[in-house]
């Protein structure tokens, strides 16, 4: 977001079919770090910002503001106030840090993954989700596949939330 300065609309005009209802844009913003000029603060779209107690930054109008967290936004408290506004479906496109406590909160339905064909690797090449290391298996989060799809070169693998594995399972003792 502050590297890049992302608009986060729908480029419709890439998509076959009508344009449809532009969604909210939706910033976690804890500390109040996004640029004054920022794209996604141009009032040309429905925007939320959800950010910490901790920020006393304000925000243009139309630009929402929800207060989620104490000094970190609590994903789960700002997902609960954005469905208290009706907004129940989200997509979420994060760095490792945001996509790792949607994750490790459990906070979603569906975790769709673009696999690119490239190789990138070494001690430090991004990970897809940040945080501290999962110390056994009873501690990580279980997904199911439901889909494969390729997309040009790469693919598209789409997961929903699995059953904890039982402590007598041997996937759980590895």
């Amino acid at each position: 977001m502050i590297q890049d300065d992302p608009s986060l609309r729908v480029h419709w005009e890439l998509l076959d079919g009508p344009k449809g209802r532009d969604p909210y844009r939706i910033v976690v913003d804890g500390s109040g770090r996004i640029p004054e000029r920022a794209r996604v603060l141009d009032g040309s779209l429905p925007t939320i910002v959800a950010t910490s107690r901790a920020s006393r930054r304000t925000y243009p109008a139309p630009v929402e503001r929800i207060v989620a967290g104490a000094t970190r936004v609590d994903l789960g408290e700002a997902f609960r106030a954005l469905a208290a506004k009706g907004l129940r479906r989200l997509f979420v496109e994060g760095g490792a840090e945001l996509l790792a406590s949607v994750v490790r909160g459990r906070l979603f339905d569906r975790w769709t993954v673009y696999y690119a064909p490239v190789a990138v690797g070494g001690p430090t090449a991004p990970s897809i989700l940040a945080g501290p290391d999962v110390a056994n298996l009873a501690d990580a989060v279980p997904v199911n596949l439901i889909g494969v799809e390729r997309l040009g070169e790469g693919f598209v693998a789409t997961y929903v939330p699995g059953p904890a594995p039982s402590p007598a399972s041997p996937t759980a003792r590895r």
